[in-house]
C-alpha cells in the first residue's frame, strides 16, 4: 500500500480533474467561453509530454555514465509514452481549435490553412517528429549496445530541439494561442482563481498517469530482454 500511494492519487486528482473541471465556473472569455475547461486536458498532455521527454534525457545520460542497459529501456519508454501524449494533446487541441479558431464565415479550407500557419503546431510538429526519428533509429540498430549508446546521444540532441521549436521560436512570432505578445501560453490573466484549483491537480494527475502507464511498459520491456537472453 505504501509503494502505491501516488497511484491512488493519481487516481483520486484524475477524477477530481473530470468532475470538476466539468462543474465549476469558468470566465465568459471571448471566442473561448465554455471551451476554457480543455485547459485541464489540452495543456495536461502537454505537461506530461515534457515531464516524460525530461525523465528519458536524465535516463539517456544515465546510460553514457554507467552503460547499464536498463536506463536505455528506460530511456525508450518514457520517450515513446512521451510521443503519445503529445499526439493526444494535438488531437484535444485540434478539438478546441474546431470551436475557437475555425472561422464559420471562410471554407474550411481557408481556415485550416490559417490554422496550419500556427507557429505552435507547427513547432510541436518538428519536436513530434524528431522523437519518431529517435524510435526508427533505434529499430534499425541490431547491436543492442551499439544501439543504445547512439540512441542515447540522439536522446539528448531531440530534448535540446525541443526548447527553440516549442518554447522559443514560437514566442517571437504572431500566435493565435491566447496570451500576448505572440506568447503562446495561456494569459494568466485569463484563468480564474477556480480555473486553477483544478489545473494544477490536472496536470499532476495526467502526469503521474504517464508514469504508471510508462512503468509498466518497462517491466514488459525488461521480461521480454531477460527471455531473450535465456
Amino acid at each position: 500500500m505504501r509503494k502505491s500511494w501516488w497511484k491512488i492519487l493519481c487516481v483520486v486528482l484524475l477524477i477530481y480533474t473530470f468532475v470538476a473541471g466539468l462543474l465549476i465556473k469558468v470566465p465568459k472569455l471571448p471566442a473561448l467561453e465554455q471551451t476554457s475547461r480543455n485547459l485541464f486536458f489540452h495543456v495536461g498532455m502537454w505537461a506530461v509530454m515534457m515531464t516524460l521527454f525530461t525523465v528519458s534525457v536524465v535516463n539517456a545520460i544515465r546510460y553514457l555514465r554507467t552503460f547499464d542497459l536498463k536506463y536505455d529501456i528506460y530511456a525508450r519508454q518514457y520517450s515513446t509514452m512521451g510521443i503519445f501524449f503529445g499526439i493526444l494533446g494535438y488531437i484535444t487541441g485540434t478539438i478546441w481549435m474546431s470551436y475557437t479558431w475555425a472561422d464559420p464565415n471562410n471554407p474550411l479550407f481557408d481556415s485550416f490553412s490559417a490554422v496550419a500557419r500556427e507557429p505552435k503546431l507547427i513547432g510541436t510538429a518538428i519536436a513530434l517528429l524528431i522523437y519518431f526519428a529517435y524510435m526508427i533509429l533505434r529499430d534499425s540498430i541490431n547491436d543492442m549496445d551499439k544501439r543504445a549508446r547512439i540512441s542515447a546521444v540522439y536522446n539528448i540532441f531531440a530534448y535540446a530541439m525541443i526548447f527553440p521549436t516549442i518554447w522559443i521560436i514560437p514566442r517571437l512570432l504572431p500566435s493565435l494561442h491566447p496570451g500576448q505578445q505572440g506568447n503562446p501560453a495561456l494569459d494568466f490573466k485569463d484563468v480564474s482563481p477556480e480555473m486553477r484549483m483544478v489545473e494544477y491537480p490536472a496536470f499532476i494527475g495526467w502526469t503521474l498517469l504517464g508514469v504508471w502507464i510508462t512503468t509498466l511498459k518497462i517491466r514488459l520491456s525488461i521480461l521480454k530482454e531477460r527471455k531473450l537472453s535465456q
